[in-house]
């Protein structure tokens, strides 16, 4: 005790001298705080000769003990454990343990989806047959007038309370199967773009002719009740929409919606094709024209799909492409690549004089060596030619690389009013069976591009191909906050219709495309949860590799505002690979064969992230894959060896099972199909366990339900049924409740869960836990709750802790662990059960013991002693076997990784083995876009410049205002107010770096080693020593870590973060990944060619006639736009 004498009087010695001049110190001020100081040091750490703290790492096994019994105590006492584990033991000789066969499990399910999407299909042919019977029995009528239901203006009335032109009433009504919207099952309506007059003669006498599908809706909808939206997507740009419902405009009251946009109506309106857009960059393109040329371009990549190919060459003295990397060849138009090309086409600017020559004869080249070499669509080719005005007609270039085949059309685009050089724009057009059209506005784009569409689908219709597509997943907007993220996307199958009138057979006339949704839960329900385990999974991949289910694909993007958050999707949400979720398989053997529709097996080591990418668990993974007949479709599903390999099947009398079936406690998975409630529409308002009790009682005869499942789920409920007393019981002993203790809870494979609330709702802490809200620990549609799965992958007996994030005032912990069957040397999970408690109770418990009285016999202890956790100097944890805070003397750690809070100790553990840091990969993540650095020195020397942008951004936003005036709407001014562009030049002031984009991101996970029980260590920080001491607390996940508070490492060691990084590629293997072609199948039919094609028609001028005044200001203000 020398040492400790000698810094005490050194401290004294220091107090003194520091107040030596203040007189009005006292003695016995001086006197408390020598005893402060006395008691401060004798209950602080021994110190070595050396000065070094030791902590005795006896005193913390003996803590670690101690506080392993009593977690495990109580948590066993509340949840009932031991009990449920004795009744699952107890039927383990009566039960039959069945291994589950992978291969006829996939085939089954392979099966049961054709005959569902066969229906589809049929349902969309019937609509197909009905409108080109409608069509050719209508007479048009240029003068007709007729009053259709319009979506926008249904249920509306003017000033006076009379209904508007086109609105009337409409009726409406809530409905279960279309996700509760209101909407009319007995008609349809029409909607119609803000940029396409709702009178037009082309709308008014396609919306009386296809009246007709009103019947076939209806019927379809009859013969198929899983059936959801039905529609016609017209040529002519209206949508008929069954059922009906009240259309909402966006937030500037514009309806932007148009059919011919969308993907479904693209494929199935012409076949794959390659596309080289040729764009002219000359000076002569300066101001609004370029604007316009962008635009075109831009629209023109909206119409291509996952089966097209594209690039983009702008050329002025000289080509150039503007991705270099793609530099003489075709990529895949998929989303990511045409949002590229629009992020470069944004940034084209015009120079130098044009030359279109050299172009042109690049783009043949690139067309042709892509058909040689076996590459692009194979199929249709074309190219896009946007410029303000050729001086000669290149007939050359058309004899050496075009003709006589004409095998590649030109489109051309002839932008602004100046109409000079348009004949021989239009002759190159019509003497490559392409088409011509004269843009001169912004509002001119969306319809004379479409017109190329038209062109490309003549051979098709001609030859009355009636080819049947499915498009990628896209996103259902009405789920965006109802349904899990994997659950959100759907599919479409459409069809074209044709005109079958013999006077216009040469044309090739596309009246327009039928179709239906196909919600991609509705596959996932044919691969019910139950057979396929724990982990066990389904996933669906089209022809073009691109996914279409997955349990990890992530939609949505949860974007922050002033206000809030909300999600929103991303934009490459439909087009994840394969091999983007199940990124272990780095030969992508499964992605190649599911591509290919082949059938097979394969396994793979995996790791998988749970807790919201928090945790990895490490599984060994079986995947089973075949083909959906008649579908571009190919199924797989994944089992997971171990608790994935068996079920087990058991019988109980109804009688007996539905007498406890209704028990209070007991609940059902509500997205599982127990019985089938979304058939007949008086089922729809039935809950599955209602169901289930009108089936079993023989109530409904009606009602179709899955027998093995309900078998299952009649076993558990008369299994799990002496829960409900054990757990009544201890609410009813008279020593009551320990404080903290608020949820028991049990949940089997068959989606049953059983809860008992020891604390009532205004009292508990956890409020949201287990309640419809909190869908990551119930059983959902694609997956099992999280405590569930992470306690199926823990020894079985075993309590796995954790903290659980929630929202609201508050920490909750819960502690569960598996229950099983094990019959013979075959074990199956049955179930789990655990406990959900407060974490200031398990933190009041563990403060209790880890702190030595002060009478403690400290001869025999090497180190600290009495040792206490509330020692200043001393910094106490209890962390699990993924590094996460649990209890520590700051409470805002709790749920916080080790790492981030003490970055020294984490990095040796990691050193030492006791854990180990596992990469994970994100390629589904998103990233902030780096923005371009730009001098804010300007805006403050000179408010001048501030002024001047201002006035600049009002007159360009003006004059393009008046130059989309849309004469018709003049004429028809009740419309046209609401009559607004789409395009927004505004849009582009956007921050660049408030723009979220597509990326990769590489991001740790850390796991304990269970090998290493204990450990301890001295780090050496500068000036000072730190040591600690971990442990592991017996018969569960958690670790008791003390550490050395007074030694900060920070600056040698600084803190390990979870935080994903951007995994940055240098630019020669980002170019390698963007040109390269990954396998996939190419759609069966090809149109590209029909001799009976007029290729005469080929597109005139379309003049629309401004005031002089008008052209005047175009002229004096181009420069200022550009």
């Amino acid at each position: 005790m020398q040492i400790v004498a000698a810094v005490g009087m050194n401290l004294w010695s220091w107090g003194n001298a520091g107040n030596a001049n203040k007189s009005d110190r006292s003695g016995p001020r001086r006197g408390r705080l020598m005893m402060l100081l006395w008691i401060i040091l004798s209950s602080s750490l021994c110190l070595m000769v050396d000065g070094q703290m030791k902590i005795s790492p006896e005193t913390v096994q003996q803590w670690a003990v101690s506080f392993g019994k009593e977690i495990t105590a109580l948590s066993a006492r509340y949840s009932g454990a031991k009990l449920l584990q004795k009744k699952f033991k107890d039927i383990e000789g009566v039960v039959k343990m069945v291994e589950v066969d992978g291969e006829e499990l996939v085939k089954k399910f392979a099966e049961e989806m054709e005959e569902m999407l066969g229906r589809k299909m049929k349902s969309v042919k019937r609509l197909a047959e009905a409108a080109e019977d409608a069509d050719l029995y209508h007479e048009y009528n240029e003068t007709l007038e007729f009053d259709y239901f319009n979506s926008l203006l249904i249920n509306t009335v003017d000033e006076d309370g009379n209904p508007v032109p086109l609105g009337g009433e409409f009726q409406l009504e809530e409905n279960e199967h279309f996700n509760k919207l209101r909407v009319n099952t007995d008609q349809s309506n029409i909607q119609v773009p803000t940029n396409v007059y709702n009178k037009d003669p082309d709308i008014l006498n396609g919306a009386y002719m296809s009246e007709a599908l009103n019947d076939v809706f209806t019927e379809n909808f009859r013969k198929d009740p899983t059936l959801t939206w039905q529609y016609f997507g017209s040529a002519t740009g209206f949508f008929r929409l069954y059922p009906g419902i009240k259309w909402t405009p966006d937030e500037n009251g514009v309806v932007t919606f148009d059919c011919r946009n969308r993907n479904w109506y693209i494929q199935a309106a012409t076949s794959p094709k390659d596309v080289v857009i040729v764009v002219d960059v000359s000076g002569s393109m300066k101001g609004l024209r370029l604007t316009i040329a962008k635009h075109t371009i831009n629209t023109i990549l909206d119409t291509l799909g996952e089966n097209d190919f594209v690039n983009v060459i702008a050329y002025s003295d000289y080509v150039r492409y503007v991705e270099p990397c793609f530099k003489g060849m075709l990529v895949q138009a998929d989303l990511d690549n045409r949002e590229h090309f629009k992020l470069l086409v944004d940034e084209l600017h015009v120079k130098g004089e044009g030359r279109v020559k050299n172009a042109m004869k690049e783009s043949f080249k690139i067309l042709n060596e892509a058909a040689a070499q076996g590459q692009g669509s194979l199929c249709n080719q074309a190219i896009m030619l946007i410029t303000d005005g050729a001086m000669e007609d290149f007939q050359d270039v058309f004899e050496e690389f075009n003709w006589p085949e004409r095998r590649v059309r030109v489109f051309t685009y002839l932008i602004g009013r100046e109409m000079t050089f348009a004949e021989n724009v239009k002759w190159i057009a019509c003497n490559n069976k392409g088409y011509y059209t004269h843009v001169s506005t912004l509002a001119d784009v969306q319809e004379n591009v479409m017109e190329y569409l038209h062109v490309l689908s003549r051979p098709m219709v001609i030859n009355h191909d009636h080819d049947i597509i499915w498009t990628e997943a896209y996103m259902d907007s009405v789920l965006f906050n109802t349904q899990a993220q994997s659950l959100l996307l759907m599919t479409s199958v459409a069809m074209p219709v044709f005109s079958k009138k013999k006077e216009t057979l040469s044309h090739g006339i596309l009246l327009g495309v039928v179709g239906t949704d196909v919600a991609l839960r509705e596959l996932m329900r044919l691969a019910p949860r139950y057979k396929l385990g724990v982990h066990g999974m389904p996933t669906h991949s089209p022809i073009t590799r691109y996914i279409l289910s997955h349990p990890d694909l992530r939609p949505l993007v949860r974007q922050r505002f002033i206000g809030g958050e909300k999600l929103k999707p991303k934009p490459n949400y439909n087009s994840v690979d394969l091999s983007e979720v199940e990124w272990e398989n780095t030969e992508e053997k499964l992605r190649t064969a599911m591509v290919k529709g082949e059938t097979g097996t394969l396994s793979l080591d995996v790791k998988t992230s749970v807790d919201k990418g928090r945790r990895v668990m490490f599984l060994k993974n079986d995947y089973f894959y075949t083909v959906i007949n008649e579908t571009p479709f190919s199924l797989g599903i994944v089992l997971t060896q171990g608790y994935g390999q068996y079920i087990f099947i058991g019988n109980v009398s109804v009688e007996e099972g539905l007498h406890d079936l209704e028990a209070p406690d007991l609940i059902i998975a509500s997205e599982w199909t127990y019985c089938e409630t979304d058939i007949d529409p008086d089922h729809r308002k039935l809950t599955q366990l209602e169901a289930v009790k009108r089936y079993l009682t023989g109530k409904d005869a009606d009602l179709e339900c899955d027998a093995l499942l309900i078998e299952q789920t009649l076993f558990d409920a008369v299994v799990t049924a002496p829960m409900e007393a054990y757990w009544t019981a201890l609410m009813l002993n008279t020593s009551g409740v320990d404080e903290g203790i608020e949820t028991a809870f049990l949940g089997t494979r068959s989606g049953l869960m059983r809860f008992q609330r020891y604390t009532g709702i205004e009292k508990r802490t956890g409020k949201s836990f287990l309640t419809s809200a909190d869908k990551e620990n119930m059983f959902t549609l694609d997956h099992f709750p999280e405590w569930y799965r992470r306690a199926a992958e823990y020894p079985a007996g075993q309590f796995l802790v954790g903290i659980r994030w929630h929202e609201g005032p508050g920490r909750i912990a819960i502690a569960t662990t598996a229950v099983t069957v094990t019959v013979g040397k075959k074990t199956a999970i049955a179930g789990a059960i655990g406990v959900q408690v407060t974490l200031d109770m398990m933190e009041s418990r563990f403060w209790a013991i880890a702190a030595q009285p002060n009478d403690t016999d400290c001869s025999n202890v090497d180190g600290v002693c009495p040792l206490r956790c509330d020692n200043f100097d001393i910094d106490c944890y209890v962390i699990d076997n993924n590094g996460f805070v649990l209890i520590s003397k700051q409470r805002n750690d709790a749920g916080r990784f080790y790492g981030e809070i003490d970055g020294s100790v984490m990095t040796t553990l990691i050193r030492m083995g006791m854990f180990k840091r596992v990469s994970l990969f994100d390629y589904q993540a998103m990233c902030k876009m780096n923005s371009h650095s730009v001098s804010s020195a300007r805006p403050l020397l000179s408010p001048f410049y501030g002024l001047a942008s201002a006035l600049k951004w009002f007159l360009s936003n003006f004059l393009l205002f008046l130059l989309e005036f849309n004469i018709c709407g003049f004429w028809h001014t009740e419309h046209f107010a609401d009559a607004k562009t789409s395009f927004t030049v505004s849009s582009a002031h956007k921050k660049k770096g408030d723009i979220l984009q597509p990326c990769d991101t590489e991001y740790p996970s850390f796991v304990y080693e269970p090998s290493v029980k204990e450990t301890n260590s001295i780090i050496k920080c500068g000036r000072c020593q730190k040591m600690f001491v971990v442990q592991q607390i017996p018969e569960s996940n958690l670790l008791m870590l003390v550490v050395q508070a007074d030694c900060d490492c920070s600056r040698q060691y600084p803190p390990i973060t979870m935080q994903p990084k951007e995994v940055k590629y240098n630019a020669s293997v980002k170019c390698d990944r963007m040109r390269s072609q990954k396998i996939r199948r190419r759609p069966e039919s090809c149109h590209a060619y029909h001799p009976q094609e007029n290729a005469n028609d080929c597109g005139g001028a379309s003049v629309i006639s401004l005031s002089a005044s008008l052209f005047i200001t175009c002229l004096s203000f181009s420069a200022l736009v550009s």
